[in-house]
């Protein structure tokens, strides 16, 4: 279990971490931090507590407009895969039904051959 000391709003709290972790919580300290900036830039100085909340609330929306696109996303895939695998079924009846014609066509070919070589 490792520590790290991470800056939130002009103060410094030690969060413990897994080992290997550190960098990791210095970047969400970081980006809740610039989160924090950007809503006292626009709503100016409306209390710590505040804005440490409503930093919370906008950084839990765009975790939830992330899930939603990834399910999206997941949804899609799973339509394109069963979309492949029809394509690869039609693919693998159009191969057979060409072999068969194939096949037909030998079959007439050499038909044809022995009758013209018992002919001639």
């Amino acid at each position: 279990m490792s520590a790290v000391n991470v800056m939130i709003n002009g103060k410094s709290y030690r969060m413990a971490c897994d080992d290997g972790q550190e960098s990791h919580l210095l970047d969400l300290a970081e980006e809740l931090n610039g989160t924090i900036d950007r809503l006292r830039g626009d709503f100016g100085e409306i209390g710590d507590q505040r804005l440490i909340v409503m930093a919370s609330i906008t950084m839990a929306d765009s975790l939830s407009e992330m899930r939603r696109q990834l399910r999206q996303l997941e949804a899609d895939v799973a339509a394109l895969r069963r979309s492949n695998a029809m394509a690869v079924e039609r693919f693998d009846a159009n191969e057979a039904g060409v072999a068969r014609a194939l096949e037909g066509a030998a079959e007439r070919i050499s038909a044809a051959a022995r009758r013209l070589g018992e002919a001639g």
